[in-house]
């Protein structure tokens, strides 16, 4: 039996044609979603969000190019420990935390969280360690965010989380050298799809869209098909990964997701 908590991880501003590219050029704020899975065998969480520290030193979080380009619009309070709290626990109630990637929204929070265990594809920490991959300019992980004290155990392809097939994290790569998402199997109903950044908006997948954000056009494309069958075939729920609408009418805690 699994109990899924929506947390608010924060919230950036930016081009929405960076989403959608044939869509509108105009601004459009986006949430960062992050997830609690509470499991008989232990509280897993499923990315960080933005740093907290972003809120009021954003240059200094995210640097002066980054911090150009995009916006955090969040609050106090928008961020995964504020989330925690809703649902009366803290980060020291967390000992196993996996990265969707390694983007600054994605692990920002990691320095909350000394003491856990972070899962990641080997291949998107080998990409986030490598001068070569990194000097291309295409892949850029936020050094500041994920290269902080704790204990990263990398996991390669389809990793079951607790070893009863309910979490279950996938890999969808393209956005990123390694990302993955996340699968929760509830008993006999229909699987739920996190997609993290595999999939920004249902529109995306709807109409087979890729962001410009992209480092492997192909191996995304791939990914984005495999979340579409599952969705399509097998009736999954998918929660997108900075899907405005859907986050606007989706449960938050302390209320449960699922």
């Amino acid at each position: 039996m699994l109990t899924v908590y929506t947390l608010c991880g924060g919230y950036i501003d930016l081009g929405r044609h960076e989403m959608i590219p044939d869509g509108p050029v105009q601004r459009w704020t986006v949430p960062v979603p992050c997830f609690l899975i509470v499991h008989p065998k232990g509280r897993f969480l499923f990315d960080t969000g933005v740093h907290p520290a972003s809120i009021a030193d954003p240059v200094g979080r995210l640097g002066p190019e980054r911090a150009k380009r995009l916006g955090i619009r969040s609050q106090p309070g928008d961020d995964v420990a504020s989330g925690l709290s809703r649902v009366g626990l803290t980060p020291a109630d967390i000992t196993l935390v996996a990265n969707s990637h390694l983007h600054f929204d994605h692990c920002g929070g990691n320095a909350l969280f000394p003491w856990a265990t972070v899962l990641v594809q080997k291949a998107e920490l080998d990409a986030a360690r490598s001068p070569e991959v990194l000097a291309t300019g295409r892949y850029k992980p936020s050094e500041l965010d994920w290269n902080v004290p704790v204990s990263y155990r990398t996991v390669e392809g389809e990793h079951d989380v607790f070893g009863d097939g309910s979490v279950l994290l996938i890999p969808t790569f393209g956005h990123t050298p390694g990302h993955q998402s996340l699968v929760l199997r509830m008993g006999k109903g229909a699987p739920v799809a996190l997609t993290a950044d595999a999939c920004y908006t249902q529109e995306n997948m709807d109409r087979d869209i890729l962001p410009t954000i992209v480092w492997d056009t192909a191996e995304m494309s791939r990914s984005l098909g495999s979340l579409r069958r599952l969705r399509d075939a097998q009736g999954a729920r998918v929660f997108f990964g900075h899907d405005p609408a859907q986050w606007a009418a989706s449960p938050q805690a302390p209320a449960a997701f699922i």
